[in-house]
């Protein structure tokens, strides 16, 4: 009786202790692991880019021999300083202005749903401080917003311990949940962006993900290429699909958290469970110890 009434905590106590580091161990070996990758997959070709850079250079300075290697260094360096501020280098001055509504529309969505691509940002000293404190009050607003959408879109669906433990309704509707979301918001929208943008569609899907998981590297931005026109909505309903399509995979990254997690506490409750019966075994293995008695 006194072993099976400590067995709850003994079950608590291990799982805080044992799973907790385990996760946080396969979150740096995951890390690890993605910098290597990354490193072996990226770095050559970094390599080759710059070197061709370079040659380039030099075929430039050779073609045009008026101009030495510091006024060239300069216009690279103007070229640079204006990509940095929205300005594409292409082109001529009557490219579509970076700031009229559809795109300041676009700006302002990436801003509060913290996507961030960084291909465009505020230059003056009024435009960043307003940028500051409408991301303050913007970022929680979009959160409440995506968190009732969550709901809605999950209205449908039981919740994740009922799936677990009673399958088979309750799998057939989240496998119908998660094949529309895929179709709507990461499979039929690369077809659109790639036949607009000119783009394959590994790149469409690539810039997809890379949108809606908020990642936003901002190698792959819509609207941005000055030889295309594009009409005047065309990014506003980006925003809208990205709004949506943000409620969404935020509800199955966190369906994929709690079945992580419930994974992770599984296994440390089986091992509880199998160091309490070694601990039972060892207790009835044990030989009784002859009693002694002493008269008074």
């Amino acid at each position: 009786q006194q072993l099976s009434s400590s067995m709850p905590l003994l079950t608590v106590h291990n799982q805080q202790i044992s799973w907790t580091p385990l996760l946080v161990l396969g979150y740096l070996f995951y890390l690890i692991l993605g910098a290597m990758v990354f490193q072996l997959l990226e770095k050559q070709a970094e390599t080759h880019s710059r070197e061709q850079f370079q040659l380039e250079k030099l075929k430039f300075l050779q073609n045009y021999t008026c101009l030495d290697k510091q006024a060239l260094e300069q216009f690279v360096q103007v070229l640079r300083e204006a990509w940095e501020k929205g300005v594409n280098p292409e082109g001529n001055s009557t490219n579509r202005s970076n700031w009229d509504f559809s795109n300041s529309f676009f700006f302002a969505g990436t801003v509060i749903t913290t996507i961030g691509y960084g291909h465009l940002s505020p230059t003056t000293v009024p435009g960043q401080i307003f940028c500051v404190f409408y991301a303050l009050f913007g970022v929680p607003l979009n959160v409440a917003c995506l968190n009732q959408l969550g709901k809605g879109l999950s209205a449908h669906l039981i919740t994740l311990e009922r799936w677990v433990q009673k399958p088979g309704r309750a799998q057939v509707q989240l496998a119908i949940f998660l094949t529309t979301g895929t179709l709507l918001f990461l499979v039929f929208p690369p077809l659109l962006f790639s036949h607009v943008e000119g783009w394959t569609y590994g790149e469409g899907f690539y810039f997809t993900f890379i949108t809606l998981s908020t990642i936003g590297f901002g190698d792959y931005v819509v609207g941005t290429n000055p030889n295309k026109h594009y009409i005047p909505v065309y990014r506003s309903l980006t925003v809208i699909w990205v709004v949506f399509g943000l409620a969404w995979l935020a509800l199955v990254f966190n369906v994929g958290a709690d079945l992580m997690e419930k994974f992770l506490q599984l296994k440390c409750h089986k091992s509880d469970l199998s160091l309490a019966e070694g601990d039972t075994t060892k207790v009835d293995d044990e030989p009784e110890q002859p009693r002694i008695h002493i008269p008074s």
